[in-house]
């Protein structure tokens, strides 16, 4: 068993706190919503997926703040990790329960604020349409206001590392807003707990040979989600060992 799944097994609590106020919007539809310390800015993030969409799950991850207190006072899903497991971690607690609960579709959207809830609509579109397995958000299709261009270059070489050892023409490598069918979330299996999730996913829609897309989407940045968010030269170590990891195999 991986270190991921020991640690889900072992400190995911099994229960959840069901939505009393949600809307009634799109119903086969949950939004899981990893949170690590992200009390801050999850109310403003909760208050504009719950106008939406019925079904939001948030997933804990061991925050040390007012994180769950404030994802229990929008009347969502709420799923703890006892401790920081890692937000690949968190994401693979989330879409398990959505799909126990009959999901149709997966979304995952961060919980900090950098995504905007009227990109969701874009995703569901080619799933709903039968065109696309995954719908993969990216902001290089789209846009990124704020992005600074260190972080930008870091990004762009994360996409040619990922385009190189995947086989993927992606645009967008480390884009956590992204849509599954019912199919594609059972199949795809997070088994890097940390940030590598995001370039282990693309290598099993490969694997799966998962139809794919992607799609235009903003990503705002500011001061405060670029201090709190992992630096660009770790994103691209991430990579690296990514691809170490095929080259050993």
């Amino acid at each position: 068993m991986s270190l991921a799944k020991q640690n889900l097994a072992q400190h995911a609590m099994p229960g959840a706190t069901p939505s009393s106020s949600i809307s009634s919007g799109a119903p086969d539809v949950w939004v899981v919503v990893p949170a690590y310390n992200e009390a801050l800015r999850l109310d403003a993030t909760l208050a504009a997926l719950g106008s939406h969409y019925r079904n939001v799950v948030v997933v804990d991850d061991g925050s040390t703040d007012a994180t769950r207190t404030v994802a229990m006072g929008h009347g969502v899903w709420h799923l703890r990790h006892l401790f920081n497991c890692g937000q690949g971690a968190a994401l693979q607690t989330g879409i398990d329960f959505a799909l126990r609960q009959g999901a149709r579709i997966v979304v995952t959207f961060d919980a900090d604020g950098q995504h905007q809830v009227e990109d969701v609509a874009r995703l569901l579109a080619p799933i709903r349409a039968g065109r696309a397995d995954i719908a993969l958000g990216s902001r290089f299709l789209g846009s990124a206001p704020g992005l600074p261009w260190s972080r930008w270059l870091m990004l762009k070489l994360g996409v040619l590392f990922t385009r190189l050892f995947s086989g993927l023409p992606v645009t967008d490598t480390h884009n956590g807003l992204r849509a599954f069918s019912h199919d594609a979330a059972a199949r795809i299996r997070i088994t890097l707990a940390g940030m590598a999730h995001a370039s282990e996913i693309i290598e099993q829609i490969r694997q799966h040979r998962l139809r794919w897309c992607e799609v235009p989407v903003t990503i705002r940045y500011d001061e405060e989600t670029l201090n709190k968010g992992q630096s660009s030269w770790n994103g691209l170590r991430i990579v690296a060992r990514l691809v170490m990891g095929r080259i050993v195999r």
